[in-house]
């Protein structure tokens, strides 16, 4: 795994904790849920092409 991928996914932990923060304190809880679901959503959808070649690279294993 690259180190600039752990680094982008660091940045929007970060933003999106801050985001969430930020409107939990203002009483939009249900703004900074939706906050925090987006950002699980774009982690996710960023390691997709990785978690497509752990799944090649142990079903090469098993002999799949």
């Amino acid at each position: 795994m690259e180190a600039g991928i752990v680094i982008k996914i660091a940045m929007v932990g970060i933003i999106v904790a801050v985001l969430s923060q930020v409107l939990s304190r203002a009483g939009r809880d249900d703004y900074a849920l939706i906050t925090v679901l987006a950002g699980i959503a774009a982690v996710l959808i960023m390691l997709l092409p990785y978690l497509s070649q752990l799944l090649d690279a142990v079903s090469g294993l098993l002999g799949g």
